[in-house]
């Protein structure tokens, strides 16, 4: 099975016609684990949901394996959607579902399968992520690493292609953030044509798994290419970027709360 690049091609999106990127050239790579990477609110997510295919591009097309996704039939597309995987930020369970019965959604909704073998599946992918004796339990029963570990189970039960994470430390302590890495690291390896993408700004998670970067930033993307070359950028804002530096940015903290504002305060707190 051939793996698959994810193309860009003078990409605008956004919601209805207001862009919140445009002109996104860039190849995520087959087979290769790619970053996106930027700040709050550049457009990481975004960009994520129309690689789903959850949302139309405002213009410019999107290639999977070769192929313009939004070009496709119905049929066709819905094949490719397939076979992607997807861990969302938060593990996206559902609370009236135990972990068993949440990671095998996949299979249960959409093929015939005796509940022995959903079992089987059930638990062959929760012992990938170190889950299996958790089988039982409900999400509010586990810490929210151990929701996104779950979460994880549940993208990869069908073998996709493709694997999408947004945020997949967001939240974590460093320890288990970094296990994080390791595990999508390790899935990597197990399922070697699997194309990864995942979103961050993590800058410890993307030196640890990124092969490829995709930085994104005012509406656009500032730098596309492998992490060793994103790290030899002279470009300033990069530099900054993955230094972790404040900037320059004037704040101006002498603001003074209305005279009729603080009186009210001060009467309720002597209350």
């Amino acid at each position: 099975m051939d793996a698959w690049d994810i193309e860009f091609h003078d990409l605008a999106v956004g919601y209805g016609t207001t862009a919140v990127l445009s002109g996104i050239t860039a190849t995520l790579p087959a087979g290769k684990v790619s970053v996106i990477l930027g700040g709050s609110g550049c457009g990481k997510s975004t960009l994520l949901r129309h690689i789903i295919g959850l949302a139309r591009p405002i213009s410019g097309q999107i290639r999977i394996g070769g192929r313009d996704l939004f070009r496709l039939g119905h049929r066709d597309f819905r094949r490719i959607r397939r076979r992607m995987g997807v861990l969302f930020q938060d593990g996206a369970l559902l609370g009236a579902l135990t972990l068993a019965q949440n990671v095998t959604l996949p299979l249960s909704e959409h093929v015939r399968l005796p509940r022995r073998l959903l079992r089987e599946a059930a638990l062959r992918v929760l012992r990938m992520v170190g889950l299996d004796s958790f089988a039982d339990y409900y999400p509010n029963q586990l810490s929210g690493g151990m929701r996104k570990r779950a979460g994880l189970a549940r993208a990869i039960i069908a073998e996709p292609r493709i694997l999408l994470c947004d945020e997949p430390t967001s939240g974590l302590d460093p320890i288990t953030a970094a296990r994080m890495d390791d595990l999508l690291l390790s899935l990597h390896a197990e399922y070697a044509d699997m194309t990864l993408v995942v979103v961050s700004h993590d800058l410890a998670s993307l030196r640890r798994i990124a092969d490829y970067v995709l930085v994104l930033r005012d509406g656009g993307a500032v730098f596309a290419g492998t992490l060793a070359e994103l790290e030899a950028s002279g470009d300033a804002y990069l530099r900054q970027f993955l230094r972790r530096e404040a900037g320059a940015e004037e704040l101006d903290l002498r603001q003074p709360p209305d005279p009729e504002v603080r009186a009210a305060l001060e009467k309720w707190l002597r209350s």
